[in-house]
């Protein structure tokens, strides 16, 4: 009856270590996993917050297309907003072209 004891206690030192770790492994995973899904959510929640708003007042912005180009405006204070490659295909354009697109662009 000793013997088996002994051997039960020699089993559980070989291996606890092993056990421990391997419940280690699985905590840190499933702390990552629940940071992973805190982040996730707090982008989604900021991009909800600024997503299609204007950086001078924060109303909503209106996307409008002219001349195959979509630009952003404000709904409130009327600033007139581009993404970087809006811009680019604006300056590819002949002369001509953007100073017409300017001006209906600016109602002039």
């Amino acid at each position: 009856m000793d013997e088996d004891r002994r051997r039960e206690d020699d089993w559980f030192r070989q291996n606890e270590k092993q056990l421990l770790e391997t419940a280690r492994t699985a905590r840190e995973k499933r702390e990552n996993e629940r940071r992973a899904k805190e982040k996730t959510a707090e982008l989604d929640r900021l991009k909800a917050l600024h997503y299609m708003r204007c950086p001078k007042c924060g109303h909503q912005m209106v996307e409008e297309t002219m001349e195959s180009i979509t630009i952003d405006r404000c709904s409130f204070c009327e600033g007139i907003y581009f993404d970087a490659h809006e811009l680019d295909d604006l300056f590819m354009k002949k002369q001509e072209q953007r100073q017409s697109f300017i001006r209906r662009l600016l109602k002039i």
